[in-house]
């Protein structure tokens, strides 16, 4: 079973690891227009979790005000960096995925990018999300996820085993399940580089009138 590190172990990490993070092979290969994607489907108060050092910050369109919540004050000090260069207003805060400040309903998108897979309890942030969101708000995602295809599931097993250790970075995890089990309806969904990376556009259903 992969090792399940503390949210303090995890906010350590990328703390360390905030100035010398280098993902461009990774991106290349299997993100490719991912960020892109999901960014330029958020519209209006706009929450990411897990927002790292902003790579998505140029994607999103005009009309986002944007909201951004990280583990690491490392890797949101890049990130204010890198909103200051694209003049991009950009509320940042340190924040856990699993236990927002935000009050019920803030939101009408809620963005992980890459971020679902170190989060210690994916499923507990899914549920914030969802509780942030208003309703007919969308969930907008792009992770590496469990391949369909066995092989690479094989490889993705042994590359877990090392990943979840020394990075608390877990390979196989599938978030479109906790969204659905927590009611989301997914509007889009996209998979490549091999069935490992999943983009995914889901919606939070309105709660029918009372009689």
């Amino acid at each position: 079973m992969a090792r399940q590190h503390s949210t303090e172990w995890i906010r350590r990490y990328w703390d360390r690891s905030a100035d010398r993070r280098t993902i461009g092979w990774f991106e290349r290969r299997f993100v490719r227009d991912g960020r892109e994607w999901v960014a330029s489907r958020a519209h209006g108060d706009v929450l990411e979790v897990g927002i790292g050092t902003g790579r998505n910050l140029p994607f999103y369109p005009a009309d986002a005000r944007l909201t951004g919540v990280d583990l690491s004050p490392g890797m949101l000090k890049l990130a204010r960096s890198r909103a200051t260069s694209l003049n991009r207003p950009v509320d940042l805060r340190v924040g856990d995925g699993v236990r927002l400040e935000f009050a019920d309903g803030s939101f009408d998108a809620v963005v992980f990018s890459l971020a679902l897979c170190s989060i210690p309890h994916d499923d507990a942030a899914i549920r914030e999300a969802k509780r942030v969101l208003r309703q007919g708000g969308r969930l907008l995602l792009v992770e590496h996820v469990r391949s369909p295809r066995r092989w690479v599931r094989a490889v993705e097993l042994l590359v877990d085993v090392f990943a979840s250790r020394l990075q608390g970075d877990h390979m196989l995890r599938e978030p479109l399940i906790h969204a659905r089990s927590e009611g989301f309806e997914v509007d889009e969904l996209e998979r490549s580089g091999l069935g490992v990376m999943e983009q995914a556009s889901a919606r939070k259903r309105h709660v029918d009138a009372q009689p």
